[in-house]
């Protein structure tokens, strides 16, 4: 059934699909674009001097999935959505960062009078680029978030 997305948290499943798109380093990088990142792909406030454990990456990650979910809820507001739709939304706001997600002609499409679900899921297939140039990565990802996100149509 079908909940409000302002209602919904990320799921455990969520939090084991981000560790393994991101993967994990214990020291400091910087990714694709530039950014420095830690953990499982964790960029706020990261110096390229830190260091990390497992254990620590994991709470951070399961923290940071959640502040990410919530904010992505907020955007998508009150339309109903399966959890695993949200996981997907989810997944795709931790990667791209919220304001792009919230911004994006997914959401519109959500919050559209009906929503507009598949087009929504088929939305997450466009964002497969980082500093311009498409990532192999990225359409692996996508793929999989698209595939979690339509889990139900038929394809």
């Amino acid at each position: 059934m079908r909940k409000p997305a302002i209602g919904l948290v990320a799921s455990a499943a969520l939090v084991a699909s981000l560790a393994g798109y991101e993967g994990y380093r214990a020291a400091a990088y910087r990714d694709s674009v530039g950014v420095p990142t830690i953990g499982f792909g964790a960029t706020a406030g990261v110096a390229m001097s830190d260091r990390t454990d497992p254990v620590r990456a994991v709470q951070r990650l399961a923290a940071d999935a959640q502040a990410h979910a919530r904010d992505a809820a907020r955007c998508i507001g009150d339309v109903p959505l399966y959890q695993h739709e949200f996981d997907a939304y989810a997944s795709l706001a931790y990667n791209i960062g919220t304001g792009a997600f919230c911004g994006s002609t997914l959401v519109k499409k959500l919050r559209a009078a009906p929503p507009d679900y598949p087009g929504a899921c088929a939305e997450i297939l466009r964002w497969t680029y980082a500093g311009g140039q498409r990532l192999p990565g990225l359409v692996k990802r996508r793929a999989q978030e698209y595939r979690l996100c339509m889990d139900g149509y038929p394809q």
